[in-house]
């Protein structure tokens, strides 16, 4: 039996055992279930701590007496209710909301179906150059809860996923950014897109007009769905050149030049200065400007940190040219959008690697750039009949390989001179990989022994 005071954690990855620290530092009783076996590691720490724990299974009976319950961003809180109806789901929340509760850190929170990451890192880019105590976490690396159990910062950048979002009760940043919302992750939500744009836009749930929601005005989803929504805090729209708010922040592109007037400071800069190029990710440097400008960091700081700015593993990634042919590896590319961003922003012939468990995903939108640019495809997953049966109207090259091995082989047969092997899934990466960090070194790994 759990005692009432204690809280239980579901999972024991990154996230759930961030909770556990940042719970052993603030003297909270947890217990910790998972439902697959917990890695030795982990183990120890946990008997060192005087933890208790259960694996290879939940025992919901013993959870059922628990406090609060902590889940990890894998498991819905849908789950938890099916095996214990009875129990408040306001009192089952994230890591994020319990994080949230031990610190009065400024909050940069980025949410977004693609770009999140690298929004979130340009973001930290700016303020750390520039002399800010900034920590980044969330839903990458390093939780929320983790970052702060080691150490205070004033100023926290985090990247929140929808799974993240779900199950916030008081969490309020006082920066929100929504990237951008395309169709993500629906097998979560009963495959309702409104459901999903929803769970993104409880960003905002808990802001005030303190508080600021930084949106992409060429994102119609999030657009329309903010007709319909209230929202208390302030609104900057980029792309919009009409004024929001009563105010005159505006930031928008022009003549290949970004032009902000955020927080009554005029930034100009030229799109071809920006250290990363591709349209997605002027949109994703522009909000870090916001951001910058609201935070009152000079024209010359925020200019010199997107020059300096170095591109993140897995996204766009262009890591090896072989005999003239470009290999990139934009591995963390799991839905149709990110891979929109991708063929269109690859002006070569292109040998396409696609595939790994589907999410629901609808290919229409890629048929121009497949029948305009891509040479041949190579489909790398399980189970490969989606693409093939999609795709084999509009590209006559088509294989089918379940390793990446094989899937790197064939697309050095079929590469020529100038041409770009692009690794861009669309899928997830669970059905033959860890995850996609590990799908994409395994991708450079094997380009690197051609």
């Amino acid at each position: 039996m759990i005692k009432k005071e204690m809280i239980t954690i579901l999972g024991s990855g990154l996230s759930g055992m961030g909770a556990i620290k940042l719970a052993i530092k603030k003297n909270i009783s947890v217990y910790l279930s998972d439902h697959s076996v917990i890695s030795d590691d982990v183990k120890e720490f946990l008997l060192k701590n005087n933890i208790k724990f259960e694996e290879n299974g939940h025992n919901w009976d013993k959870i059922s007496s628990s406090k609060e319950i902590i889940i990890s961003p894998g498991i819905s809180s849908n789950k938890v209710i099916e095996n214990i109806p009875l129990f408040n789901k306001k009192n089952i929340i994230s890591e994020i909301e319990f994080a949230s509760r031990f610190t009065n850190s400024f909050l940069i929170a980025v949410t977004g179906s693609n770009g999140k990451t690298t929004t979130s890192f340009l973001i930290y880019h700016i303020l750390k150059s520039s002399g800010f105590n900034v920590g980044i976490a969330g839903n990458m690396g390093k939780s929320f809860s983790e970052s702060i159990s080691d150490s205070q910062f004033e100023y926290y950048v985090l990247e929140v996923s929808s799974f993240q979002l779900d199950d916030i009760v008081k969490f309020k940043p006082d920066i929100s950014i929504i990237t951008n919302i395309s169709e993500d992750h629906l097998d979560r939500y009963n495959y309702s897109f409104s459901n999903y744009i929803s769970s993104k836009f409880r960003i905002t749930k808990n802001q005030t007009s303190d508080n600021t929601l930084i949106l992409n005005g060429k994102c119609e989803n999030s657009i329309n769905f903010l007709k319909d929504l209230k929202i208390k805090s302030q609104l900057i729209i980029i792309n919009n050149n009409k004024i929001n708010n009563e105010k005159s922040d505006m930031i928008f592109l022009k003549e290949n030049k970004i032009n902000s007037t955020i927080n009554n400071n005029y930034l100009m800069m030229n799109i071809n200065n920006l250290s990363i190029q591709g349209n997605h990710n002027i949109q994703n440097s522009m909000a870090a400007i916001c951001v910058a400008q609201l935070l009152n960091i000079s024209n010359e700081s925020i200019k010199d940190s997107l020059r300096s700015f170095k591109n993140i593993p897995h996204r766009l990634e262009h890591f090896l040219t072989i005999q003239k042919v470009k290999y990139i590896n934009d591995s963390k590319a799991t839905n149709v959008n990110a891979v929109y961003y991708a063929l269109e922003s690859v002006k070569t012939p292109i040998i396409w690697i696609i595939g790994g468990v589907d999410k629901g995903n609808d290919y229409s939108d890629l048929i121009p750039f497949v029948k305009n640019k891509v040479k041949a495809i190579i489909c790398l997953g399980k189970d490969n009949s989606k693409p093939i049966e999609f795709f084999s109207n509009h590209c006559d090259l088509i294989v089918s390989t379940n390793n990446m091995k094989d899937a790197v082989k064939s697309a050095y047969e079929f590469a020529k001179q100038n041409d770009t092997v692009l690794l861009s899934p669309a899928c997830a990466s669970f059905d033959l990989f860890k995850n996609f960090e590990d799908r994409g070194d395994q991708f450079k790994e094997e380009v690197r022994k051609l």
